[in-house]
């Protein structure tokens, strides 16, 4: 990144009285959200707020297997039907627990966010997202939420969309990582942003799909147990070194803190 008036062939005016641009950060941190910065599953969580803090069994048949979004759209119309309101729902999300060690992470981010942009790819939904981040006093750490469309509508109803369409044939309907993280990856080059490495701290298989694309000098870092870190391990097995990036299973979220601080003592 050219700083002040390099590059144009005119002296630079500035140089040694702390006028330069400030330095873009070095890292590229991705989250998931659901059973990663949370400790539960926000799409499950609402269910509280319906009437017996349960579903009918006919909208639980209608689940099939890829087509989540669709499926929580027809959870949604229901619970507004039952009079579930926004205030129901933004109390829920505000209480759902931060995975261990989730806060040791993000205050050891927030004490180095210089050298770290931090995004967050979900296929929860903005909403929810929002409430949580912000009751937990993390939102403005993020510097871009990716996650499902919604809003409440004239109705009050609580109401959601998919976020994109894509070819992947590994991923969900509405929402493929991968496709999410290499669009903003090209967007920040072609801004003159490029990172020295990536993380990307997720649980799920549709967390595997874009750490797959992650290169030698990344790390991933898979929930100990979780589908994420399965699917590592059985890549690695059946594929040795196909997996590019380093793995890095955690269960407390402090461990990714520690590696990371390491990380940084070694660039010192």
């Amino acid at each position: 990144m050219k700083r002040c008036c390099e590059g144009v062939g005119l002296p630079c005016l500035f140089k040694g009285v702390g006028m330069a641009s400030p330095r873009p950060p070095k890292y590229l941190l991705v989250f998931d959200f659901d059973e990663t910065i949370i400790n539960e599953n926000s799409d499950e969580s609402i269910v509280r707020a319906a009437p017996g803090q349960a579903l009918p069994e006919h909208i639980r048949q209608t689940f099939r297997e890829g087509f989540y979004n669709e499926y929580m759209q027809r959870v949604l119309a229901y619970m507004g039907d039952q009079g579930v309101k926004m205030g129901d729902f933004k109390t829920v999300y505000e209480n759902i627990p931060l995975s261990p060690g989730m806060p040791d992470l993000f205050q050891f981010l927030s004490k180095n966010h210089e050298l770290f942009e931090i995004i967050l790819i979900s296929d929860a939904n903005m909403f929810g997202i929002e409430c949580n981040l912000k009751a937990a006093g993390f939102y403005s750490l993020f510097r871009k939420i990716f996650s499902n469309p919604s809003s409440f509508d004239k109705r009050g109803y609580f109401t959601l969309g998919p976020y994109h369409s894509h070819k992947c044939l590994d991923c969900p309907a509405n929402m493929c990582k991968r496709k999410i993280l290499t669009e903003y990856l090209a967007e920040r080059a072609q801004e003159e942003v490029e990172f020295e490495r990536v993380f990307y701290v997720g649980d799920g298989a549709n967390d595997f799909c874009p750490s797959a694309t992650l290169t030698s000098a990344d790390v991933a870092f898979p929930r100990k147990g979780y589908p994420m870190h399965r699917m590592t391990q059985e890549m690695e097995k059946k594929q040795p070194g196909a997996f590019q990036a380093t793995v890095v299973p955690w269960e407390s979220a402090s461990e990714v803190a520690r590696y990371l601080q390491e990380l940084l003592k070694k660039k010192c």
